[in-house]
């Protein structure tokens, strides 16, 4: 079985993560343009542009499966994704987890990328699944390049700014960038001292992961655990930064 994975840049590593650990036999394929991050203020027309070059690029490969392991991406390009690859390559967008947080009722707070952030696409996720909840939009400027290039320094004062407009007494935060889910212990530990005791953090990883196995046609192709990166559409290897989180000190060091 071989899946791919597509985003900017490292934030597809929670998602390959998630997939090697519920089967450590799949081929990974991992289709990223980091030269081109951020994405976030870029235009939608951009985005899908880039987008769609990751994901020919992986589909070449020719994976069972396709996820889109970027929110940006999903909010502007997955339409298209799905219109040029589907129905032979099942094409798996990401969703912020706001339904099951919205489940857990009390406080939550949605942090994205200032590009998520009051979009059409959020604000109707919002709308259709937060139910009861109250429901804040936590913009969340520079992190995803911080966590990206690996600067603990900008990191550190993109999460604590994220943290001082995060209302106090949240009970749930929902980490609406693929990139937040390799720094959630730091997230959990700014917000702490004023969030709910009981505070819980969702990603959509996990998620997202279950859903690609559902959708491969022949779930019971092994593969051989190998991993390939493409960057740009060009033969690569995980970059340094990805070692400084625990997702990409899990991935198996075989290259395809």
């Amino acid at each position: 079985m071989k899946i791919a994975l597509m985003d900017s840049g490292i934030g597809l590593l929670a998602a390959a993560d998630a997939l090697r650990k519920l089967r450590p036999d799949v081929d990974l394929v991992l289709s990223s343009n980091p030269a081109s991050m951020p994405w976030g203020p870029l235009t939608p027309e951009e985005v899908t542009e880039l987008a769609l070059g990751c994901c020919r690029a992986a589909a070449a490969l020719e994976p069972d499966a396709l996820v889109v392991a970027c929110n940006t991406a999903s909010v502007h390009a997955l339409a298209t994704l799905r219109a040029e690859l589907e129905p032979g390559l099942p094409v798996i967008g990401t969703v912020p987890a706001i339904k099951p947080a919205a489940a857990l009722g009390g406080r939550v707070a949605i942090w994205a990328t200032p590009a998520t952030t009051g979009s059409d696409y959020q604000r109707g996720l919002i709308r259709d699944f937060g139910g009861t909840a109250d429901v804040t939009e936590v913009a969340c400027p520079g992190l995803a390049d911080a966590v990206e290039h690996g600067d603990e320094d900008a990191t550190a004062a993109a999460i604590a700014d994220a943290a001082a407009r995060t209302p106090h007494g949240t009970d749930v935060i929902v980490l609406g960038c693929t990139h937040y889910e390799l720094v959630a212990d730091r997230i959990r530990a700014a917000v702490a001292p004023t969030a709910s005791p009981a505070l819980a953090l969702l990603g959509s990883a996990d998620a997202v992961a279950a859903q690609a196995l559902r959708r491969v046609a022949d779930p019971t192709r092994t593969g051989t655990g190998t991993l390939t990166v493409l960057h740009a559409g060009l033969p690569a290897t995980l970059p340094p930064t990805a070692t400084l989180y625990p997702q990409g000190l899990t991935l198996a060091p075989v290259t395809a």
